[in-house]
């Protein structure tokens, strides 16, 4: 306004300027999105908006984050209608936040009584903002006139500067009409524009002209026909508008020089900020490197152990690393209750002689790692992409400078994180600004939860961490214990923001590879490997594609009896498609060549459908083994008798591979007839 200056005001090339130009290409491609997000124009918004009550733990992540690095005085606002209010994330949010002791989270709520649908918010929900908060601890502070500057301006300065001796998040409710000066009221105004030009669109605008003595083009008048004339006409009204700013030169002047003040009142630099930002740990190769991990991080053949054991030892080794070589944790985790069960507590552990960062606690230990939370997998999810959010960087541009966040819950409820990691990672793909990465662990998962019987089975559900474009999710199945964390490293090392780690429960023997001729765990990593290749001697029988603990466990219990039986089959563990995208073709030609895919079969502790990455063809399908194999729920029962009934056992497996060559012939003709029928047309 008062230098008229289109210029870029990033020194990153990044077109992040506003104007009201770009109102022009409102809700248009390319232009200012229906849902502001964290990217472009709208970076200033630090998450992507719009799913009801997503945002709120969100919020407290990037509030806690700063917090975390000394940060606190730097406050976070978020906005809110009673609506959104009501998903239950924001139930959860509201407890978690008292809990973390975010001082620094501030909501500022629009009560408006009114959403979408005809009924208001009152009629389905009790009472007011005041009951909806304080009984949670936070502090509540209100505006009876929403719509009037005075009383909203009281309200929010005695939120923001009033005292807090507790330390406790706080809100300011805002009692306002929906479609304020609109001509349409209350849910009838929510995502419902005036037909272009019609009567009541000129009566919104005709405050404005009469008081500021704006002549809009058009006026009153149908929206011209011809498209070009219309922007034309829309684009001179937007100008008129601005125009009135721009004739009021004292006004202008005033604005202009508080912004600056304002920005010139922010500080450089942070006295308590814990950071040390010109060394960044995430770019120390030693993080990735496996194959120089502590030797004591893997365990030897023969100890029986489970595969969730390593996330543990992994999580104290990594952050006790972030705390001897930069001052600061890798990682911040949290759980659903079940941080001792799903082994994430061991981020919070300590490796040799560092103690370990232990329990975060609002008064007691305000530099722990571990979040205690309570069964909020929706919030944990929320928390951890807040907090993977925040750049602390001097060139965030350039490189992600903060915390990764990692969070568990059984593989049976991940489905309950996938709305915070879906926004997440539209968020990472398109916003200018580096982000973090987020360890989504989907514990206790397969028919190997057996005494908890199927409520908490993850066969079916752990498909959820499939459901994004391909490759900006890391999908890690490793089957034993030595295998997660030459994946970690592996995955950790890529520029992807999420990471899928999925684990099972029991543990099992570790197996000694070197006497079975199978490779090193260390090629776990490439995300695919040969465990028994086709015998020189025989002509090749076809492909085994396993993946998962007990299936694949139970698949090299055969191995002597597949020689035996003259059963010449190729056996591939199936450890992360991603991974294994990312192998030079020679690789990957010789792991799984074409002409071995389409003459193979799949074995997975899960459901059928989750390997798709590895089923070539229908016929495929049929021959398979999984644990929906007969189409139903398994029930519950001890590991082994759910092995049994998910066909999973060493029997099953060898008759199905029986089966599978038996019938080679039989199957490749069906294969061929069709391709042949197919060319023939």
């Amino acid at each position: 306004l008062k230098y008229d200056n289109k210029s870029h005001g990033s020194p990153h090339k990044i077109n992040s300027d506003l104007f009201w130009e770009d109102l022009l290409t409102f809700r248009r491609n390319k232009g200012l999105s229906g849902h502001a997000e964290m990217e472009g124009k709208t970076l200033f918004l630090k998450f992507n908006t719009g799913p009801s009550g997503h945002g709120s733990p969100a919020a407290a992540g990037q509030a806690l984050a700063l917090k975390r690095a000394g940060a606190g005085q730097v406050r976070v606002f978020a906005f809110e209608g009673e609506a959104g209010l009501s998903a239950g994330a924001s139930h959860e949010t509201k407890n978690s936040a008292w809990g973390l002791g975010l001082d620094n989270l501030y909501y500022v709520v629009d009560w408006n009584d009114f959403g979408i649908d005809d009924h208001p918010v009152s009629r389905v929900i009790h009472g007011t903002p005041e009951d909806w908060f304080r009984p949670y601890g936070w502090r509540v502070f209100a505006a009876p006139d929403g719509n009037e500057w005075g009383s909203v301006t009281r309200a929010i300065l005695a939120m923001v500067e009033g005292p807090n001796p507790e330390r406790v998040p706080s809100v300011a409710y805002l009692r306002t009409r929906k479609g304020r000066g609109y001509l349409k009221y209350d849910n009838k105004s929510h995502g419902s524009p005036h037909k272009i030009n019609s009567d009541l669109f000129w009566e919104t605008k005709r405050p404005f002209a009469e008081r500021y003595g704006v002549q809009f083009e058009g006026f009153g008048q149908p929206a011209p026909k011809d498209p070009e004339a219309l922007q034309a006409q829309f684009r001179a009204n937007l100008k008129a508008v601005i125009d009135v700013l721009h004739r009021d030169r004292e006004l202008v002047d005033y604005l202009a020089d508080r912004l600056l003040e304002l920005a010139e009142a922010v500080p450089e630099h942070l006295s308590t900020f814990r950071l040390d930002t010109s060394r960044n740990p995430l770019l120390d190769e030693r993080l990735y490197d496996y194959r120089n991990y502590p030797a004591d991080l893997y365990v030897p053949p023969g100890t029986k152990e489970a595969n969730r054991v390593a996330l543990r030892r992994f999580g104290a080794w990594v952050n006790t690393f972030g705390a001897e070589e930069y001052g600061r944790p890798i990682f911040l985790a949290c759980s659903a209750d079940l941080a001792e069960s799903t082994n994430i507590i061991g981020f919070a552990e300590g490796w040799g002689d560092f103690p370990g960062w232990g329990w975060y606690d609002r008064e007691h230990n305000p530099e722990g790692v571990l979040l205690p939370q309570e069964i909020t997998e929706f919030a944990n999810a929320g928390i951890m992409a807040g907090i993977a959010s925040v750049n602390f960087s001097e060139n965030p541009f350039e490189e992600f400078q903060g915390f990764w966040g990692a969070c568990s819950t059984y593989g049976a409820f991940v489905y309950l994180k996938y709305g915070l990691m879906r926004l997440y990672s539209q968020m990472a793909q398109d916003c200018q600004l580096k982000l973090g990465k987020i360890l989504w662990v989907a514990g206790h998962s397969g028919p190997e939860t057996a005494e908890d019987s199927r409520t908490h089975f993850g066969i079916f559900s752990p498909g959820v961490t499939q459901l994004f474009p391909q490759g900006q999710v890391i999908d890690l199945h490793p089957w034993e214990y030595n295998e997660v964390p030459v994946v970690l490293g592996a995955a950790l090392r890529l520029n992807v923001p999420i990471v899928a780690l999925h684990l099972t429960r029991p543990p099992i023997e570790i197996p000694d590879r070197a006497a079975l001729g199978v490779p090193s765990h260390f090629e776990a990593a490439r995300g695919a490997y040969i465990i028994r290749d086709y015998r020189p001697d025989r002509p090749p029988m076809g492909t085994v594609i396993v993946q998962g603990t007990s299936s694949t466990a139970n698949l090299l219990k055969v191995l002597p009896d597949l020689d035996r039986e003259g059963l010449n089959v190729k056996i591939v563990a199936a450890i992360s498609p991603e991974l294994f995208r990312l192998q030079p073709r020679e690789y990957r030609e010789r792991v799984l060549s074409d002409v071995d895919w389409v003459d193979s079969m799949c074995i997975t502790n899960r459901a059928l459908r989750l390997m798709h990455d590895w089923l070539h063809n229908k016929v495929a399908e049929e021959y398979s083994l999984s644990s929906d194999w007969d189409n139903r729920w398994r029930t519950g029962g001890t590991v082994e008798e759910l092995l049994a009934e998910a066909h999973l056992t060493p029997d099953w497996i060898l008759r199905g591979i029986e089966r599978f060559v038996r019938e080679r012939r039989e199957r490749l003709k069906r294969l061929q007839d069709v391709v042949n029928a197919a060319c023939s047309r």
